[in-house]
């Protein structure tokens, strides 16, 4: 792909969305001196004897974006003489793109529009959409987007694509379609958008199998799993006379009944995923259980009996046994706690190795005699523990790294809030995972909105005040009522998630097992992202909900496709209908085609998984090419 950006946010966008997707392109900044001049020469070249194409597509800020005639030109003839496709990431209508002047110009905040309005569903390039794209409208005193909907003019070669109407209706006018005047194909798009918007992200993989007509290096999913920790464990609850968490962060002598799910509340968790075609992932911690059971007066755990008969429902992580901090030995005696250190030497004390290895191994032990179905490879530790945290412990216990090495751990959850990227620690890998706004230590509505108000309110409105001191990561808002966790916090944690389910993003979101209970309150946030999600997405295009080692492998993949691409390891080309793909024997490349490609020839075995109206895989490459023939 060719990016010929202005350093505009809709062009920057569409270059966002083929990094995502990891589709590889060269960039030409327009501003730049000394900036590659458009040619014919820049843009093809002859390769034994034969035509090439350098570029699949071009992407333009709009559709004359140059000040040289000339560059305008070549660009055309290039376009015309090979076929290629041009989008224009942002415009306004005019005859030259088959398009009346609008009928309307101004912000389109809250509006609904309609993809794959024209009965071209099925071919489309939006066909993993059920229709409706709705429009941000996050703030109502700010405009969020902008465009001009239009009509084609009559007799004009236009297929539109993406309709929608003015705020508060009315005839509807294009917002994105394809005109095919002057002997080329453009996608025109009539409103403008950032790649964090949320109609962007729904339209985004469309705007790359338009212009690449479904056949181009990258990957796409919409990835959603989530984690919940402590299972088998109690967890504190919070205080909302004390504002505190009891063993935490209370000095007042303020005590709490703990958190702990009952037997009713798995058989709730398996009819939920059965009514709801979703899988959780249960990060479990044994010693809850054998502590539930010395404290019973018969011996037995009857949330242990209910949750090993329906062990095989859920997937198990190992969250080591007792959830032990495993990276300096804290010094609780003051808050915030930090490392002890040796008094003689000044070094920072660290949990040993022998810890960290117990707790793993008799975790995995428990679930081996209560028949849980664990990956051996998959690990959190409690907390995120053993890895760095700022500021109180900026490096990862040393004792980590052989610990996991000994007992065969190659997936590491860490908290995406502190440790993002995944590195390698021994030889595990990180799979950082989204925290959501649902505490661990609350059970009902009532305490997380008690909670969330003391964390994102002002000393003034009887917060904490941390928004206040923390004003560069943190927003105060107005004190939320009684029923802000249905009216706020779950449209803001839907928004959020879906928003990382939008960008080809296959870290886990983690809650706990308080959440789980009582008030169930996380039931209430789920529904409302899966069916926001299922509204808006085909049944050809489901939740991808894998588990932690296949989220991680996932990550490892992008990251090693992304080097080989900056590194020009890789190539591709299409050639008379057959694509072939040469790499590095040993790395996974990223594929997408259309229904129908074959490998090999025409009558070879179908390429790939279907998703989303289109084939695509991670091909493993051995060395030799991949010959793939597409449909005519």
């Amino acid at each position: 792909m060719l990016v010929v950006s202005d350093g505009s946010g809709t062009t920057e966008a569409i270059a966002s969305r083929l990094t995502v997707e990891g589709v590889p392109y060269d960039r030409v900044n327009l501003p730049d001196v000394g900036r590659p001049v458009i040619t014919a020469g820049f843009l093809a070249d002859t390769v034994g004897g034969v035509e090439r194409a350098k570029y699949q597509a071009v992407v333009l800020p709009n559709d004359n974006p140059f000040t040289d005639p000339a560059e305008l030109t070549a660009l055309a003839d290039y376009e015309r003489h090979f076929g290629i496709r041009q989008v224009d990431s942002y415009l306004y209508p005019s005859v030259n793109v088959g398009l009346n002047p609008p009928f309307y110009a101004g912000q389109l905040d809250g509006i609904t529009a309609a993809a794959n309005a024209t009965g071209t569903a099925a071919a489309g390039p939006f066909r993993y959409l059920r229709g409706p794209v709705p429009f941000e409208d996050n703030d109502k005193t700010v405009a969020e987007s902008y465009g001009f909907p239009a009509q084609p003019l009559t007799g004009a070669p236009f297929i539109p694509l993406v309709t929608g109407p003015p705020p508060g209706g009315g005839a509807s006018g294009v917002l994105i379609g394809q005109y095919d005047g002057d002997g080329r194909s453009q996608l025109v798009i009539t409103f403008s958008y950032n790649s964090a918007q949320q109609q962007f992200g729904l339209l985004a993989h469309g705007i790359v199998t338009w212009m690449t007509r479904g056949v181009h290096l990258g990957h796409d999913r919409q990835y959603f799993s989530v984690n919940v920790d402590d299972v088998f464990l109690p967890d504190a609850r919070w205080s909302v006379t004390g504002n505190c968490t009891p063993g935490e962060d209370c000095t007042g002598g303020q005590t709490t009944p703990d958190i702990r799910m009952k037997p009713v509340d798995v058989i709730e968790a398996y009819t939920w995923q059965q009514n709801h075609n979703f899988t959780f992932d249960f990060m479990f911690n044994g010693f809850g259980s054998v502590e539930a059971a010395q404290q019973s007066l018969l011996g037995i755990d009857l949330l242990t009996t209910v949750l090993v008969t329906f062990r095989g429902n859920f997937r198990w992580t190992n969250h080591t046994y007792a959830h032990e901090f495993l990276g300096c030995v804290q010094d609780l005696t003051v808050r915030p706690w930090r490392c002890t250190t040796d008094p003689a030497t000044g070094a920072v004390v660290w949990v040993p190795q022998s810890t960290i290895q117990q707790q793993i191994s008799d975790n995995l032990a428990f679930a081996s005699a209560h028949g849980l179905p664990v990956d051996r490879t998959e690990l959190v530790t409690g907390e995120h523990s053993g890895m760095r945290i700022l500021p109180q412990q900026p490096d990862d216990n040393p004792n980590l790294a052989p610990a996991v090495a000994a007992t065969g751990v190659k997936w590491l959850g860490s908290d995406h809030s502190r440790d993002p990227g995944q590195r390698a620690i021994g030889p595990a890998l990180t799979v950082s995972r989204y925290p959501m706004n649902v505490y661990f230590n609350v059970a009902r509505v009532a305490e997380e909105v008690d909670e969330y108000n003391w964390i994102y309110t002002s000393r003034a409105n009887g917060g904490s005040g941390i928004c206040e001191d923390n004003p560069a990561t943190t927003t105060c808002i107005t004190p939320l009522s009684a029923n802000g966790y249905a009216t706020y916090i779950v449209p803001l944690e839907t928004r959020i998630a879906l928003s990382h389910i939008l960008g080809n993003d296959p870290r886990p979101h983690y809650v706990h097992q308080s959440n789980l209970t009582e008030g169930q309150i996380l039931y209430p946030l789920l529904n409302s992202m899966l069916s926001g999600y299922r509204n808006l997405f085909a049944a050809n295009a489901p939740i991808v909900c894998e588990r932690l080692s296949a989220n991680g492998e996932t990550l490892r993949r992008q990251a090693a496709w992304a080097a080989a691409v900056q590194a020009g390891t890789v190539g591709g080309y299409v050639r008379d209908g057959v694509v072939t793909i040469t790499a590095p024997a040993g790395l996974d490349v990223p594929v997408t085609v259309p229904n129908g490609t074959r490998v090999g020839t025409p009558t070879g075995a179908a390429f790939g998984n279907p998703y989303g109206g289109e084939r695509s895989a991670w091909w493993h490459g051995d060395g030799t090419p991949l010959t793939l023939a597409i449909p005519a």
